[in-house]
């Protein structure tokens, strides 16, 4: 889909104010952006961008949600993210410029790399669980009101939310919801608590890159305050990380005993997320996960 004259003009524009020169953009050629935003590379006169654009009105504040996410792990100074240049809304059209990264495939090094700097990003911690804005897991809007506990949290901001989502759909009944009332009640013996790491929060293969010289860049955020567990457990999920990666990951950053054990525990949020999005192909996932713990 080509992009819009007046957007084009737009985009310019707000480029030539940010970079103090005339920037004119050249050409855009569409690139693989997910189900949810229209992506672009954008060659211009100085140099290419990554533009990524969706409805304003369909999804309110997406992008800003995920300019602050990057810039959150940015700040920590542990892991590489896309240098973010610009996030703005022209009519219904928001978009977000992104610094564009030449990648290539994922080497034995820069696994290593990935995992060490992973490990590195969640030993920043705060004294809560949540974050001081909601944001976005995929498509739907992610509530990260603050809690003292990983328990309260995981429970009423993340599986609460698509428990209701799922039944008002009519892909949960009556007796998903009393599996998982059930393991609401004994959550908090499942694991051992420990202090909140800044978790990337939606870590699937496909949400991080590799760059030509070997750093690794994560992209498409859905940042909190959580346990790391959750993000080595979503790692799993898809695919698309080495035995090398947690090996380093270990190595710098111990997980605590039978993690492992906890994997299909914390992969319950986004397999609901995934019913709810894409449907019943998702509920045995869902229904294997829970009956797991209960």
């Amino acid at each position: 889909m080509a992009l819009s004259a007046d957007l084009v003009d737009f985009l310019q524009s707000k480029l030539s104010a940010l970079l103090n020169r005339q920037v004119q953009i050249n050409s855009t050629k569409p690139v693989s952006g997910g189900s949810i935003n229209q992506a672009y590379c954008l060659h211009s006169n100085a140099g290419k961008y990554m533009l990524k654009l969706n409805s304003r009105y369909t999804y309110p504040n997406m992008f800003a949600c995920e300019s602050d996410g990057l810039k959150a792990i940015a700040a920590t100074c542990t892991i590489a993210v896309p240098q973010v240049i610009l996030q703005d809304e022209l009519d219904d059209d928001s978009f977000l410029i992104l610094q564009w990264i030449e990648t290539r495939k994922p080497t034995e090094a820069a696994s290593k790399l990935l995992g060490r700097q992973l490990a590195q990003m969640h030993r920043n911690s705060t004294g809560y669980f949540g974050l001081d804005s909601d944001n976005y897991m995929g498509s739907l809007p992610q509530s990260n009101r603050k809690h003292h506990n990983w328990t309260s949290f995981f429970i009423e901001e993340r599986l609460q939310p698509m428990v209701k989502i799922g039944v008002d759909k009519k892909l949960l009944n009556h007796a998903d919801v009393a599996k998982f009332e059930t393991l609401y009640n004994k959550l908090n013996v499942l694991f051992e608590e420990e202090p909140s790491s800044l978790i990337h929060g939606d870590l699937w293969g496909g949400n991080y890159l590799i760059s030509t010289d070997a750093t690794p860049y994560l992209i498409d955020p859905a940042v909190s305050y959580g346990n790391r567990e959750f993000d080595i457990a979503m790692t799993t999920l898809f695919g698309g990380f080495s035995e090398s990666f947690y090996s380093a990951y270990h190595e710098s950053f111990p997980l605590n005993i039978g993690w492992q054990e906890r994997i299909a525990l914390w992969n319950l949020y986004p397999l609901l997320l995934h019913l709810n999005l894409f449907g019943a192909g998702y509920l045995g996932q869902v229904r294997d996960g829970v009956e797991a713990y209960v």
